[in-house]
């Protein structure tokens, strides 16, 4: 089970930090990412991190101002944002893979939370 929290109405160029607490004793064990889902567009990759963090990736749209780290003691998955911008308004979804993918196929991530609102305000 995941549980994602720290959404919130922000102003352009603020900062905000998500994080994604996960059930289970694998959490170790699984890749993690990062989608987001604006209205009316589809869900799209963010950002992922592997088993053990040292490996990550993100969406061109983010590259630079978003980071994705993890820790594995807390079966936590955290994602830096930084510079927001209008664009980045979306409901921000974390998801873990069955194994150690990390890669940005939304079909390889079978676990979902339920999502935290993001809000920023031009």
């Amino acid at each position: 089970q995941l549980q994602a929290y720290g959404g919130g109405l922000v102003q352009t160029r603020s900062s905000l930090r998500l994080s994604c607490a996960a059930s289970g004793r694998d959490f170790s064990s699984r890749g993690i990412a990062w989608f987001r889902q604006a209205p009316g567009k589809e869900r799209e990759f963010v950002a992922a991190t592997s088993l053990g963090g040292a490996n990550t990736y993100y969406a061109d749209s983010v590259n630079g101002r978003f980071t994705i780290s993890r820790d594995n003691a807390k079966n936590t998955v955290y994602l830096q944002m930084n510079s927001l911008n209008p664009e980045d308004t979306a409901v921000y979804y974390c998801a873990t893979s069955n194994s150690g993918y990390s890669g940005s196929q939304r079909s390889q991530y079978p676990y979902w939370g339920q999502g935290t609102q993001v809000t920023v305000s031009s």
